[in-house]
């Protein structure tokens, strides 16, 4: 991936984010509020993080304990599956977490090293996509953890109309501004 690509790729996510909490429908507002213990949102969610995950697992290297490859991918393929048995509330939200870790590391990679857009003199436009992705990754890592939270977490924010608003009004301008400069580089 390239580092236009990855940039454009976190402002339009960014954009439509913001545009879930933007938009007013009853529908939409339900459905926001209904996700976190959605089982079939936990079937898509949970589903797509956990073929990606033994797909990355299926293809580690050698010096990855890629020798042990099939072990590995049936066991955590036990675990994914028992899991909707076993622990079945919230699922995706650790589903939405393992997605966004995963494909963290993609859009990090086009950056890595990557020292021309990042100068003061440049304006480091670079840390704009690079602060959002950052920043989902800390959200991953603890809704993964307690996903609970985001039952809480939307519970809160549609207490009060203006709330969402606000919240999705910042992503979209966020979204905005790292569009345009994924576009100028």
């Amino acid at each position: 991936m390239t580092l236009t690509a990855a940039t454009l790729t976190t402002g339009i996510i960014l954009i439509i984010l913001g545009m879930m909490f933007l938009l007013r429908s009853p529908a939409m507002v339900t459905s926001l509020k209904r996700f976190p213990r959605s089982r079939s949102m936990a079937y898509i969610f949970f589903g797509i993080g956990a073929l990606w995950f033994l797909y990355r697992v299926w293809h580690l290297s050698e010096a990855d304990f890629g020798q042990y490859r099939k072990q590995l991918t049936v066991f955590f393929a036990l675990v994914a599956v028992g899991a909707f048995f076993y622990v079945p509330d919230f699922l995706a939200v650790r589903g939405v977490s393992v997605i966004v870790l995963l494909g963290a590391a993609n859009l990090l990679d086009a950056g890595y090293m990557v020292w021309d857009f990042g100068e003061i003199t440049d304006g480091g436009r670079i840390y704009l996509y690079k602060v959002a992705v950052i920043v989902a990754v800390a959200l991953a890592i603890y809704l993964g953890a307690s996903p609970f939270r985001a039952r809480d977490f939307l519970e809160w924010l549609y207490r009060r109309t203006a709330r969402p608003i606000w919240l999705g009004s910042g992503l979209v301008v966020y979204g905005l501004a790292v569009t345009v400069v994924g576009l100028t580089y």
